[in-house]
């Protein structure tokens, strides 16, 4: 295949070159070869393009087979057909003396087209680099870059078809070049990917027009290229704001949530008018003669672990997302804060088998660890084994630790996956579950109905939202903190249960 990405999703078709989609791009050749042809330093491919009419675009044929061995079929250019058409017309309307004249021009114009097939550059020799970036956030742009270099002493044209994934959604991946005689030119298109994965890219297609403009030559070639595109991070402005606001807490103010007193010692200072009397440390008023109280700080270098669900309820899409996804951001969310708050944390992504382990870390690059160690998760269409994933973590890291498991709240799955597994974790450490709920079911069961279709579409959305308070329910009646919150509410949701735990010395 041309191209592969996650999810099986192929290359961008496998049409030939079209200068409708040509990009921005110049080619800038050797100063003094182009001295030498005759050719500018540089030559706007737009403008180019312009040039070119339309039933030159229209007559560009497909791609050949793989590879570069049909590169020996000549492809005839509009220049070639038009010389065709009035030597044609010619013979037609021309007295018989003259119109042998014309067949032999005819004649000698198909000579013409077989040497300028010869003499254009093999697409093999032709130097050609892609250069994408490493690293891409879906939704966000970038830019991919072609680098050309004509191998020939030759002034010539070359077309470039590059097969991208249709997800990158480029703004052209086909285009033309003008170079001179051993030049060189790029030509560059923005992407913007809007699927996260692992996308490798191999295969694209070259035409090399001849030096007299009627004959070209058009093969195939290997050319595999890797980017990594990163779910984005939505929650990333409610993270900052929630390490601002622990922050502030530390050093003694208030703040709009009033989170609980921290547990760990910092020092020992004068008394103030806003510390409370059960803050003096009297041995301490007595050596100095005035109020001295101790001061305290949230204990830092706690471990906090999430355990990453990619089973088959984790599928289901919530706002034309996958759930996985909104958990996803989640866990981007608890890594920032929790990180910049001096604390650890990891991740474990599992379904029927263990995906992928990140240890608890409080490094500045531990988020983006944790991303590259999930961005190209699919969801397993099958159950996912908790208990596997819960004595993993349990073998693993022996710390009390805060465990944050994200998956779905579906009662069945709950009832015969989760709970059973629990008690592996539910001693030692503190858990919270969370879940994304989709706002849609929310608002078909609160939705007066209006015929026989709304009323069963009322009655499900009900029965789903019951099932997921009696799963959440059955979790906390076990000692779970459960956070079940629809998307761009989740992430913040979790970030305050993990910070209430912390400030009050549960973890």
């Amino acid at each position: 295949m041309a191209s592969t990405e996650a999810g099986g999703e192929s290359g961008g078709g496998r049409g030939g070159i079209g200068a409708t989609d040509a990009a921005l791009a110049t080619a800038a050749p050797g100063a003094a070869a182009d001295a030498a042809a005759g050719v500018g330093s540089s030559v706007d491919v737009v403008a180019e393009a312009a040039r070119l009419s339309r039933d030159e675009r229209l007559l560009l044929p497909a791609s050949p087979g793989p590879g570069t061995k049909n590169s020996w079929i000549p492809i005839p250019t509009v220049r070639f057909a038009v010389i065709l058409a009035v030597l044609g017309f010619s013979v037609a309307l021309l007295p018989n003396g003259l119109g042998a004249l014309v067949l032999v021009l005819f004649l000698l114009m198909w000579l013409v087209f077989v040497a300028d097939f010869f003499l254009a550059p093999k697409p093999s020799a032709v130097g050609m680099q892609r250069v994408l970036p490493d690293v891409l956030v879906a939704h966000h742009e970038d830019e991919v870059r072609w680098h050309l270099s004509n191998p020939t002493n030759r002034p010539t044209r070359l077309g470039v078809a590059d097969e991208l994934p249709p997800s990158f959604n480029a703004q052209t991946r086909r285009f033309w070049l003008k170079l001179g005689a051993r030049g060189v030119g790029e030509a560059a298109s923005v992407i913007a990917p809007s699927r996260r994965g692992r996308f490798v890219v191999s295969e694209v297609t070259i035409r090399a027009v001849g030096p007299f403009g009627l004959a070209a030559r058009q093969g195939r070639r290997e050319l595999e290229s890797l980017l990594r595109v990163h779910p984005p991070f939505r929650s990333k402005a409610d993270a900052e704001l929630k390490i601002a606001q622990s922050r502030v807490s530390e050093v003694g103010l208030r703040n709009a949530r009033g989170a609980g007193g921290a547990t760990e010692f910092e020092q020992l200072r004068e008394f103030n008018n806003d510390d409370e009397f059960r803050r003096i440390d009297w041995a301490a008023t007595a050596r100095a003669g005035n109020p001295i109280v101790r001061t305290y700080r949230a204990e830092q270098n706690q471990n906090i672990v999430v355990l990453l669900d990619n089973g088959r309820v984790m599928a289901g899409r919530v706002d034309s997302v996958p759930r996985v996804e909104h958990a996803m951001d989640a866990v981007m969310m608890l890594t920032a804060v929790s990180t910049r708050l001096g604390d650890k944390c990891g991740l474990v992504a599992f379904d029927r088998e263990i995906r992928s382990v990140v240890p608890p870390r409080n490094q500045r690059s531990q988020l983006s660890a944790v991303t590259e160690a999930m961005y190209d998760l699919e969801p397993e269409l099958t159950d996912s084994d908790y208990a596997t994933a819960f004595s993993q973590v349990v073998g693993r890291f022996r710390r009390r630790m805060l465990l944050v498991v994200l998956t779905d709240l579906v009662e069945q799955a709950v009832g015969e996956s989760l709970i059973p597994a629990l008690p592996l974790i539910i001693k030692r450490h503190v858990v919270i579950v969370g879940a994304v709920q989709d706002p849609a079911v929310v608002r078909w069961s609160e939705e007066p109905a209006l015929d026989a279709s709304e009323v069963h579409r009322k009655a499900a959305a009900v029965t789903n939202l019951e099932e997921r308070a009696r799963a959440a329910a059955r979790l906390r009646a076990l000692g779970a903190t459960v956070v079940d919150a629809p998307p761009g509410k989740l992430s913040p949701a979790l970030a305050d249960a993990y910070l209430q735990a912390k400030s009050k010395g549960r973890i």
